[in-house]
């Protein structure tokens, strides 16, 4: 009795490879977009931490001094140095003269816009040099963006 082998095709035919490369195009255009809009998103995280972080540092030092907010002139140093109860900043005094503070390392960078990168308070929207919007009367403090800068989702980075 004679028995025949069967013999396996060598390799993949034109329809299975066709097939492979559209399911990899269609893999590629879901991820893709979605892999470009992770640097936006990580810069909108950005900002919401760090607005986070300066506001609880202003009202930190609020609550340590009997309600008044750090002055616009001195927010930094009164938020990165020790201070006194009258709010005056020194960050090699004595602990027992300067015992509040100090509520942050640094000053975080604005993360998003124009002015990206700067760390500087204003008072005024929309000025150039300074990252970070701050009323001293109220504690109110919000990004020094464009009125026209949006994230991702159309949110003005304003209203965060």
């Amino acid at each position: 009795m004679h028995t025949r082998k069967r013999q396996h095709p060598a390799g993949f035919s034109l329809i299975e490879l066709v097939i492979v490369v559209v399911i990899i195009g269609i893999i590629g255009a879901i991820a893709i977009p979605r892999m470009s809009r992770g640097a936006s998103g990580a810069a909108d995280s950005a900002l919401t931490a760090n607005l986070s972080v300066l506001r609880n540092a202003i009202d930190l030092y609020a609550a340590e001094h009997n309600g008044t907010f750090p002055s616009l002139a001195n927010i930094e140093e009164q938020l990165t140095d020790r201070t006194n109860a009258a709010g005056v900043a020194m960050d090699d005094g004595d602990l027992a003269d300067f015992p509040f503070g100090p509520y942050l390392r640094t000053v975080p960078p604005l993360p998003v816009g124009a002015n990206q990168g700067e760390n500087g308070f204003t008072d005024d929207p929309g000025s150039a040099g300074a990252g970070w919007v701050y009323d001293e009367d109220t504690g109110t403090l919000y990004a020094n963006t464009l009125g026209s800068e949006r994230d991702s989702s159309n949110k003005l980075y304003r209203d965060y």
